[in-house]
């Protein structure tokens, strides 16, 4: 069974707090958008999808006891609230989609008629609380996808496929199951991994603290790895794929990720090993179009400086500390998502048709 980071049922919300990981787990409650946005933005939550997740059902708590006069308060509460909870990461895009969809959402229903306020509430959140189900179904379709592309590669050996992941993609960075995680959990599933490694990631540790943790809790086989130590990973072993995720993904296929993808990308390049993102296409953000035009949030240095706070730098050293790293077009072998594997140089036709059609569907629910 895969962990549960978030635990949510009708107003209620609890997160695991990542910060304690892996030594305590702590589940903490959420009580309100503040809560949420201070869980956000100090990374007790951290992971694009899950990041929406809990903004979108911290509004959900709040909005379940409060009584509203009409219908226009209600959505300026809503449309007030959201765009708060933007800005706690501003890097990763699924946050500012939900509050995209929701805050229409809400409009459509204030001026609509036939629509009263207490059911102008109901629908907005059974539509909040749908995102936590429709994750975990998307990212097993992610995880299958995925699974079934690296065993057919030519490379993977009888079917057994050795993966390298980088950040944290499984459970606590989404609703359940995760993205790149995910696919390696339906490689394992389906008896096709042989091994995963996956490395540190630097400076927040998210891998040594977080994926190692999942790994181990799942007994997946498994190694972890310095960031340092990549290259001579794919030098000396026969890696199948590397698979990591996506906090945004520009229109032209650029993909911003956990600083240190980049690099990965380049190396995993030079040695012929396909490099795959795995994304819901709600991290797809059309309205950017390329990479270069995606805000890359800077965090505090002593992130660098200090362990456990205890300072390892030495003092008077200036520190660049960019949380995350552009990843071109040209070196990402396919854009995993919940629809199917894209090429990431079609990603915008694509994505674009796909959202018409949703957002068609959606109209005709309301």
């Amino acid at each position: 069974m895969t962990l549960q980071a978030i635990k949510y049922n009708k107003g209620k919300l609890e997160i695991l707090d990542q910060l304690l990981l892996p030594t305590q787990s702590v589940y903490r409650d959420i009580l309100s958008v503040e809560d949420g946005w201070k869980a956000i933005n100090s990374m007790q939550v951290r992971g694009a999808p899950a990041i929406a997740i809990v903004g979108a059902l911290s509004l959900a708590v709040e909005m379940y006891p409060k009584i509203y006069e009409d219908k226009q308060e209600l959505e300026k509460d809503v449309e007030e609230k959201l765009n708060r909870l933007v800005k706690a990461r501003p890097t990763a895009v699924n946050m500012k989609i939900a509050t995209h969809q929701i805050t229409s959402l809400a409009k459509e229903l204030a001026y609509n008629d036939l629509i009263n306020l207490e059911e102008m509430k109901a629908k907005i959140l059974g539509s909040i609380e749908e995102m936590l189900e429709k994750d975990v179904s998307d990212n097993k379709s992610i995880g299958l996808i995925g699974a079934d592309a690296i065993i057919k590669q030519k490379n993977c050996n009888n079917g057994s496929a050795r993966i390298l992941t980088h950040c944290n993609t499984g459970s606590l960075a989404t609703a359940g199951y995760g993205t790149a995680l995910g696919v390696i959990r339906a490689l394992h599933e389906s008896n096709h991994l042989e091994h995963v490694y996956c490395t540190e990631t630097r400076p927040y540790m998210q891998g040594a603290r977080l994926t190692a943790y999942e790994l181990v809790h799942d007994r997946l086989p498994s190694t972890l790895v310095c960031d340092s130590a990549v290259a001579a990973l794919l030098q000396h072993e026969q890696i199948t794929a590397v698979v990591v995720g996506a906090d945004r993904v520009a229109a032209n296929g650029d993909t911003a990720n956990k600083i240190g993808t980049y690099q990965i990308a380049v190396v995993a390049k030079h040695h012929g090993v396909p490099f795959y993102v795995a994304s819901p296409l709600s991290s797809v953000d059309l309205s950017i179009p390329s990479g270069e035009h995606i805000p890359i949030e800077e965090r505090s240095d002593k992130e660098i400086t200090h362990v456990l706070d205890k300072r390892i730098a030495a003092p008077g050293i200036s520190c660049w500390n960019p949380a995350f790293d552009i990843t071109p077009a040209s070196l990402i072998t396919g854009i995993i998502t919940e629809h199917g594997m894209l090429d990431p140089l079609e990603l915008e036709e694509k994505v674009s048709k796909f959202k018409c059609l949703q957002k068609e569907i959606e109209i005709t629910k309301i």
